[in-house]
């Protein structure tokens, strides 16, 4: 299997603010430019949400049908990964976005508790996005917010609900979820080689401070990295990232330390078994 390593910037998200730091792109314009720079600092996955007018998340498709074609537009081959999370949208309005078939969505296939609030994934919901994103030809990234989601996406994909490989990330340091805990992610790593064979590909993201840990843990052990804005506003205890492309550059760096090629998006999209882009 190739070494090379996928790097997943996530631009946006639905929680930092420019008044937290103010090179968090909220606009689509501002989102398009982002994902540029940090599509040619070496991310070939731009993992995506969209704001309304007042800077409040959304899940309006047509917004997200202007940033996905922004990012084609200006990230030639870059991999779009839209998000289906519950802190933009509730039921199926959450998957509103999947009929413009991006490569990618986030599934999350397990409810569990976030800093101030449950993040409720029912199982009705999950199996209706999971039959959307199979009806569109759309991936899912199963993002694993406990080992349980692991688990219940082996289930899935045993039944046909999740067509391929599963592809799965690690979500961990989110208040009052997972810690990151380096046993924890080795177990995790452990687990999915067990259920998926060892050559299954998956990811590591890591919320605040824990971000350049978990972007270690996964370059140094084979997996692939995601950071960006979303999960992290800071580029050290003391200075907030000026960029998304400084986030993803710094994930470039790991891969220079651990003698791992940056995956092009051609090779991001050979390794997760997607469709050519156009």
């Amino acid at each position: 299997m190739s070494n090379s390593c996928i790097i997943c910037v996530a631009i946006t998200g639905s929680v930092p603010t420019q008044a937290d730091n103010p090179a968090v792109p909220v606009t689509i314009s501002e989102q398009v430019e982002s994902t540029h720079e940090s599509f040619e600092a070496g991310a070939s996955i731009a993992h995506c949400h969209v704001r309304d007018d007042s800077g409040a998340p959304t899940s309006d498709p047509e917004r997200f049908a202007r940033l996905k074609e922004g990012i084609e537009t200006h990230c030639p081959g870059m991999i779009v990964q839209l998000s289906t999370g519950g802190r933009s949208g509730a039921g199926r309005d959450r998957g509103g976005m999947l009929p413009l078939r991006p490569d990618m969505a986030s599934l999350s296939v397990g409810s569990n508790n976030f800093p101030t609030r449950v993040y409720e994934n029912s199982p009705d919901l999950v199996e209706w996005l999971a039959s959307e994103m199979v009806t569109y030809n759309v991936k899912p990234e199963i993002e694993a917010f406990d080992l349980s989601h692991i688990f219940h996406a082996a289930l899935m994909h045993k039944r046909g609900q999740i067509k391929d490989t599963p592809y799965v990330q690690f979500v961990m340091g989110v208040k009052n979820a997972m810690p990151a805990d380096r046993a924890v992610f080795d177990f995790y790593r452990a687990t999915v080689a067990r259920l998926f064979g060892d050559d299954a590909p998956w990811c590591a993201a890591g919320v605040g401070a824990n971000q350049i840990a978990l972007n270690e843990w996964a370059i140094s052990t084979g997996g692939h990295a995601r950071t960006g804005l979303e999960d992290n506003i800071r580029i050290s205890r003391e200075q907030l990232a000026p960029s998304n492309a400084a986030l993803v550059q710094r994930a470039v760096d790991l891969c220079e330390k651990y003698e791992r090629p940056v995956a092009t998006p051609s090779e991001a999209r050979a390794l997760l078994g997607l469709r050519p882009s156009a």
